[in-house]
């Protein structure tokens, strides 16, 4: 059972300071929340009376909550675009928990059955290494920091580590041009706003040479002018 309880506990601390890092953090912050609670009953019910409790409960627990996780953070990683930490630290929890499942009847399983379990194993955990790729190693995309930019503003939110600025700052995509030259738009209305012509200069200059005012949807700066008039 402590096995388990220092898992969940290890990767709800893991989850919630990754959090921190990204333009979402509510997201992956549920996530962590949700992982130190099972923590925290697992470890209430080392306590408990023994009875004739199921042994594998806890890996039931980390198989179900591990695939809703990674359902969900699929969704925000490669839909939404909100959230590259919820989908691999759920792929942990699913591969160990389903793994665990599976190993518990090996040597009372047939041949097939051993090779089945072998090959649903190597299938989990080649998956997962796509999870940790994809989420952990590319990480969060430009598009991502650009919707959390707009969102700092209509907080109120323009400057500090957590300020629209600073997210703008973060949504570069050589890949993608038309996201950099919708940040440089909303930095410069930005500066235009708080009268630095200086700064607003510059992201002008850059966005020139993507395309100019040309290049970003004009609902885009719109949305923005409205959200710094409200601030």
């Amino acid at each position: 059972m402590w096995d388990w309880i220092l898992l969940f506990l290890i990767l709800g601390v893991t989850v919630f300071w990754y959090s921190r890092k990204q333009p979402f953090p509510e997201i992956s912050g549920f996530f962590a929340s949700i992982l130190l609670l099972i923590a925290g009953v697992l470890w209430l019910a080392t306590s408990a009376p023994r009875g004739e409790g199921n042994e594998l409960a806890p890996a039931y627990i980390s198989t179900i909550v591990g695939g809703f996780a990674v359902i969900y953070g699929v969704v925000k990683m490669s839909v939404t675009d909100d959230d590259v930490i919820v989908a691999p630290f759920g792929g942990i929890l699913f591969c160990v928990g389903s793994i665990t499942l599976l190993s518990e009847r090996w040597n009372e399983a047939e041949q097939m059955e051993q090779i089945g379990s072998f090959v649903l194993a190597s299938i989990l955990v080649i998956l997962e290494i796509y999870l940790v790729f994809r989420g952990l190693i590319i990480g969060v995309q430009g598009i991502s920091w650009s919707k959390s930019g707009l969102r700092q503003i209509s907080r109120g939110l323009i400057h500090g580590e957590n300020g629209a600025i600073t997210h703008f700052e973060k949504s570069w995509d050589m890949d993608k041009q038309w996201i950099n030259a919708m940040s440089h738009a909303a930095l410069a209305l930005i500066y235009e706003k708080e009268n630095n012509d200086e700064a607003k200069a510059e992201h002008i200059m850059e966005l020139e040479k993507i395309g100019g005012w040309g290049a970003v949807d004009e609902s885009w700066v719109e949305t923005i002018k409205k959200h710094l008039e409200l601030n």
